[in-house]
């Protein structure tokens, strides 16, 4: 719903409230600060403009008629696409037990009235710049999966390989239990974990046979490169490890740390378990995409020599027989 080409001083704020005088009083205060402010009648009218108009902040009187501001919020941030547009809930009365609702259903901000003007006006302020640094950091990394994705679209035999990665990584996180963000940063991971192969020239990462060593040694370097590309995004944090690691063997003769065991994290491990499987059962130039049971051997024949994780490989192999 939001829009980062708004400036701070021109965001289009909404305000839900039955009182028409409060309504006006909160747009007469935010048009004197050269916001541009929607309003609202009541909750049902709010969620109307809401998924029709760009918004940047919204502000909601806790007892409305109707749908309650508490309604309103609940709705905006369940909402994967709007979670992150900042809500203010205001409340006519001091009750300790509002204050705990606002924080469940996910408020930025709750005020209570009369709402002093000087205090209403940094507490907008505060939230639309916290919302434009989330509005350039969204930009940063849809700028990232993009890259990710052309690449990918080199070739025509990778069509598709990051999405089937985000669904196979997040289906054995949650099977093995792995908390949220372990699952968000799979799920980022699953697009960007071969960026680095930007890098790479196009004769050797379309090459239909085999690598010499000096070709092999320039592919070898793109989880490095990768790194290094997705480093300065903080949000990119658990995401890291992945892009590293996801290249290592569990008996230390991946790259490009050479890490053991456990060493390597469990997220990278996933990776690897979910690419080695989409690899085998996706066509390549010098050969057919394999069935799942041949690709499932395979697997169980690199777990033997000490390549992969054998407790994930079978884990995932029992999510992909229930399909």
């Amino acid at each position: 719903m939001s829009t980062s080409t708004h400036a701070a001083t021109t965001a289009t704020i909404l305000i839900a409230d039955n009182d028409i005088s409060n309504r006006q009083k909160f747009a007469e205060i935010l048009e004197g600060q050269g916001y541009y402010p929607i309003t609202a009648r009541d909750g049902a009218e709010a969620l109307d403009i809401f998924t029709s108009k760009p918004t940047d902040l919204v502000i909601l009187d806790v007892k409305m008629a109707g749908l309650t501001g508490f309604e309103v919020c609940r709705k905006i941030k369940g909402n994967p696409e709007t979670r992150l547009i900042p809500v203010v809930l205001v409340s006519g009365l001091i009750n300790a037990n509002d204050r705990i609702v606002a924080i469940e259903c996910g408020a930025d901000e709750y005020l209570t009235k009369p709402v002093r003007k000087d205090e209403f006006i940094a507490r907008i302020r505060s939230l639309l710049r916290l919302k434009q640094f989330t509005d350039d950091l969204e930009i940063a990394e849809t700028v990232l999966f993009d890259l990710a994705l052309s690449i990918e679209a080199k070739d025509p035999y990778t069509e598709g390989h990051c999405a089937r990665l985000s669904i196979y990584s997040v289906e054995l996180a949650t099977a093995l239990g792995l908390p949220e963000e372990q699952r968000t940063a799979l799920r980022k991971a699953s697009i960007v974990h071969d960026i680095g192969k930007v890098a790479v020239p196009d004769l050797i990462l379309l090459k239909p046979g085999g690598l010499t060593d000096e070709e092999s040694r320039i592919m070898a370097l793109h989880p490095t490169v990768g790194e290094r590309i997705c480093k300065p995004l903080r949000s990119f944090r658990a995401v890291l490890p992945i892009i590293r690691h996801h290249h290592e063997k569990l008996d230390g003769s991946g790259y490009p740390d050479g890490l053991k065991g456990d060493a390597i994290p469990i997220t990278a491990r996933i990776m690897t378990t979910v690419d080695v499987y989409d690899a085998l059962t996706t066509d390549r130039p010098f050969r057919p995409a394999m069935s799942p049971e041949k690709a499932f051997a395979i697997m169980q024949e690199e777990v033997a020599r000490g390549w992969l994780d054998g407790k994930l490989v079978e884990q995932f192999k029992a999510i992909m027989e229930k399909k």
